[in-house]
């Protein structure tokens, strides 16, 4: 298999030490210069569209790398293109300018860029604000300021305008309104459900996504407590204790390789979704057991190194690329510019740090041997966390979307999301290949023309913390009660989905387990193939595939003859992992029953490990083992 082209111009950077993030850094922000308007206000990287205007987008490219930038200097670093920003602040707040940025409206997308400019303020102001002229500096408030005004999403944006506030504290703005500062906080509380856990909204949002902890929420209370210390220490602490306790469930969404699970929306942030991890040094927390430094900076530096080694994820000259791991607009929201990506800098924040704090000094630790190989419910996100048998996943009921977002059936109702094999999106509706159907069940009542996955998950709860239990009517003649059984001790690499069907119409199932990389040692789709090697495999009620990324596979444990597995090659670019993929599936027909249709599905996965090509050798012995329907559901099942 040729490789030439599977490398980055970041590959090299070991990403072990402060001086290493910071030529990482330094590498991301170089390449904007050129794409960086006269003025310096504007960043402009592309020209695909969002549902905002331009000067926003714009600006949006302007201001996300500021997160590391305003970090580097903070921490006493330096960086020669830091002129470009200065002038750019003087300008794009400049209504008389061409390159104003627009004065802020109700729900204006200039607000999120907001936070990444409070914290400039507040971190970097030597650099940023005291070189800036007098009517620089006017101009910069009086915009900063003109969003206390106006109407904001009642969702983690509020924290954008408190980060306005503080910056403009930091600086000692007339335009602060303190008032306004505490408002906000004293309403972003009120998300709080415990265990450390905030959801993005009011009482009824079920959305505990990566906004809770490390885009928005949980990074926004620890830079705040760091911040607001003297001025607010009360709820500093509380922001403080929040995160001791956030940290032991948030943990369990990283792989040993530093990888996180994919899930939610804002998923080309990329490296923003381990940036907890930074933020939680730069507030000083004490590390709840078994955390330590070294596991902590451990967990943020592998995330990074991964990212820097992914081709996919940038351009040739080293600006992001829309997508995941590969450019990808299928899995994105319609708030995605080219500039979005750089939120990325978020991760950055511990450059903000001396080179004596303990996430510097310490050595660098491997995951948590404690944390290995468990299983852990996780009440709040309703979530049940494994890393048994070396594959780390969630089961997920419950969550969704409060709002319409692109595909959000894929990126909050499916069974189980992985950090290995991700997953995948819909390219299209005409076609089962084309929906990108992993971790879900579809199902048709119009003979394939049409197919209904998962979205609002109903009365979903956790069973004596075992297993996840939810309700689904795709239809209002059609009810789907769905148990979730996570991998146990005796069989490590499989998860059980027990599906209950009642239905008055005729309907077409197709039940997918893991999509996995589809090709071949010969870089060509994969063939039919035997025991342990690369290739696909359809056998009556079980379908499974093999390749460099690992196995994948898919089984009915009852005697149900009318499953038949597939190996399915899906549409390319659903998945969010691999271009091309397989996906074993379960495909079934159901007649209209007076009964209740019981679907036994056993799912297998096991990534390959460290870069190796394909699961280690033996998998089988662990493929031909099958998981035990618990008794207590064992016992409901006709």
């Amino acid at each position: 298999m040729s490789s030439f082209a599977n490398t980055t111009i970041f590959a090299s950077n070991p990403v072990s030490t402060k001086s290493d993030l910071a030529l990482f850094l330094t590498a991301l922000l170089d390449p904007l210069a050129p794409h960086t308007s006269p003025g310096g206000a504007r960043i402009h990287l592309g020209f695909t569209g969002t549902h905002y205007d331009e000067a926003a987008a714009q600006l949006e490219g302007f201001s996300r790398p500021i997160w590391g930038l305003a970090s580097l200097l903070a921490g006493g670093g330096s960086y020669p293109g830091v002129q470009r920003w200065v002038a750019g602040f003087a300008n794009g707040t400049n209504p008389d300018h061409e390159e104003f940025w627009g004065n802020m409206r109700n729900k204006d997308q200039r607000m999120v860029e907001c936070s990444a400019i409070g914290f400039a303020l507040a971190v970097a102001r030597n650099q940023i604000w005291d070189p800036l002229p007098p009517d620089g500096k006017h101009h910069l408030e009086e915009w900063l300021g003109g969003m206390n005004d106006k109407e904001m999403p009642n969702t983690n944006w509020l924290w954008f305008r408190v980060f306005a506030n503080l910056g403009l504290s930091k600086v000692g703005s007339p335009r602060f309104d303190a008032n306004r500062m505490k408002a906000d906080l004293d309403h972003l509380d009120t998300f709080y459900i415990g265990d450390g856990w905030s959801r993005d909204g009011p009482e009824g949002v079920v959305q505990l996504d990566y906004y809770s902890s490390s885009f928005a929420i949980q990074y926004a209370q620890l830079v705040y407590s760091k911040l607001a210390q003297k001025e607010d220490p009360e709820r500093s602490e509380e922001f403080r204790d929040r995160a001791r306790k956030f940290a032991i469930d948030f943990v369990h969404y990283f792989d040993e390789e530093g990888r996180a699970i994919p899930f939610g929306r804002s998923l080309t942030y990329r490296a923003a979704m381990a940036s907890f991890w930074g933020a939680l040094a730069f507030a000083d927390v004490e590390l709840p057991a078994p955390l330590t430094w070294g596991a902590v900076k451990g967990l943020l530096l592998r995330n990074l190194r991964y990212w820097a080694r992914q081709p996919g994820a940038y351009h040739a000259d080293g600006t992001f690329t829309i997508g995941f791991l590969y450019p990808n607009h299928n899995m994105t929201e319609n708030y995605n510019s080219p500039g979005s990506p750089y939120w990325f800098c978020k991760s950055f924040i511990p450059l903000a740090l001396p080179d004596s704090h303990p996430f510097w000094a310490s050595p660098e630790e491997p995951y948590p041997t404690a944390l290995r190989n468990t299983v852990k419910p996780l009440y709040k996100p309703l979530h049940i966390a494994t890393n048994l048998g070396g594959h780390t996943y969630i089961l997920s009921s419950g969550q969704q979307c409060s709002y319409p977002v692109k595909q959000s059936a894929a990126k909050y109702g499916k069974f189980a999301y992985s950090s290995a094999f991700g997953y995948s999106v819909p390219v299209g509706s005409l076609t089962l290949e084309e929906h990108g159907g992993d971790s879900a069940l579809a199902l048709s009542a119009d003979d394939g023309e049409t197919w209904k996955f998962r979205r609002e998950t109903k009365e979903a709860h956790f069973e004596d913390g075992r297993w996840l239990r939810s309700m689904w009517y795709p239809w209002k003649d059609v009810s789907v009660e769905t148990w979730l059984v996570p991998p146990t001790p005796d069989a490590p690499l499989w998860h059980l989905r027990i599906h209950r069907i009642k239905t008055a119409r005729k309907l077409l199932s197709a039940e997918g387990g893991w999509a996995i990389y589809g090709q071949g040692s010969d870089d060509r789709a994969l063939e039919p193939s035997t025991r342990e090697a690369f290739g696909t495999l359809e056998n009556g009620s079980e379908a499974r595939a093999t390749s460099k990324a690992g196995v994948s596979g898919i089984t009915e444990l009852r005697e149900r003859p009318s499953r038949k597995g597939k190996a399915m090659r899906t549409d390319a670019n659903t998945n969010l992992m691999v271009p091309r993929a397989v996906l074993p599936t379960l495909m079934d027909e159901h007649e209209p029953e007076a009964g209740d249709i019981w679907l036994v599905t056993a799912v297998f996965g096991l990534p390959s490990v460290g870069g190796a090509n394909g699961a280690a050798a033996g998998w089988e012995t662990e493929w031909q083992k099958r998981p035990v329907i618990p008794q207590e559901i064992a016992a409901l099942i006709i």
